[in-house]
């Protein structure tokens, strides 16, 4: 991921996430020109940015972490929450940072008195929120992607996150395992472990909840391809040679059979369950050793401290 910080200590990738497929999906290999095209994506966005009316603070510079993955619309309407807010855009390659300045980046000649958003690697401690729609189910460290949020952040900063949990497509997963196919994508994490992983980064006052959506389709067509712009199957044991058009037929009676409602409509169905969080950075806590490293950013923290500026929590 070249445009992000690569100052922290990579952990062990998840047993189910397969590092190289992963690493090539957020890179921008295949779906990159579909980027923001995830209906699902785009309303999860909706859905958290309503989640923002119960929050106090008021950002003044704000990162939206991989659009392209999480959905580009939603910096729309973000920008029209905080309207005097700086904006700032992080991307995983070159490649998808162009596809963000493409849509997101007004013609030079509608750029006079507007805020356009920024397209650099965050510097620490400066943003007072980390917007990330979807994206930790695709990362192979997500513990990383934890710290560099926490780094970007000031303290009493927080970020705003969702992301799949393991109960999603669980009836494509109850086909696959029925019919002695591969895995058919990654084991997800629950929104409990999450919580935890928060913490062990650093942040403090972990909210997570969880809804499930039930997506129906008139054919097994036109759910691959809704499929097909929500991810990739990045299990290491998943099938990795290319499919024939028999096998595609094979898949398409299967889905028939296995995910048609009881209704009789001939509908099929998906379950998706949507994890939300939301964390904030609190004032640093410098351990007592007989030497002490502090970031510059977290010293004018504890500086401000002492002196009083803090304002203390500022989201609930």
């Amino acid at each position: 991921m070249s445009d992000m910080p690569q100052n922290y200590p990579v952990n062990a990738a998840p047993p189910t996430v397969d590092p190289v497929a992963a690493a090539r999906w957020w890179q921008g290999g295949a779906g990159l020109g579909q980027a923001g095209e995830a209906w699902l994506h785009d309303e999860v966005s909706r859905r958290m940015e309503d989640r923002l009316q119960w929050i106090r603070l008021q950002p003044q510079r704000w990162i939206h972490w991989m659009p392209t993955v999480g959905g580009l619309q939603a910096h729309a309407r973000l920008a029209q929450r905080y309207p005097q807010a700086q904006s700032q855009v992080v991307e995983a390659s070159p490649a998808r940072l162009q596809a963000a300045k493409e849509v997101l980046l007004p013609p030079w000649w509608r750029r006079w008195g507007r805020a356009v958003p920024a397209f650099q690697p965050p510097e620490p401690g400066l943003a007072q929120m980390v917007w990330a729609n979807m994206l930790l189910h695709g990362s192979a460290d997500p513990q990383r992607l934890f710290q560099q949020w926490h780094q970007a952040l000031s303290v009493d900063g927080f970020v705003m996150f969702s992301c799949l949990g393991p109960d999603t497509l669980r009836e494509w997963h109850a086909m696959y395992q029925q019919l002695g196919w591969p895995p058919a994508g990654s084991e997800l994490t629950d929104m409990h472990d999450w919580g935890d992983m928060l913490i062990q980064a650093g942040f403090a006052e972990p909210v997570m909840d969880m809804e499930r959506i039930t997506l129906t389709y008139d054919s097994p067509e036109k759910m691959l391809q809704d499929l097909r712009s929500l991810g990739r199957n990045l299990h290491p044991q998943r099938f990795q040679a290319l499919r024939g058009r028999q096998w595609r037929q094979t898949l398409l009676d299967a889905m028939r059979k296995h995910l048609a409602l009881h209704d009789g409509s001939g509908r099929l169905a998906l379950t998706f369950e949507i994890i939300y969080g939301h964390a904030l950075k609190p004032v640093p806590r410098v351990p007592v050793a007989t030497q002490t490293a502090v970031s510059l950013a977290d010293m004018r923290s504890l500086l401000q401290q002492a002196g009083g500026g803090s304002k203390g929590p500022s989201a609930v």
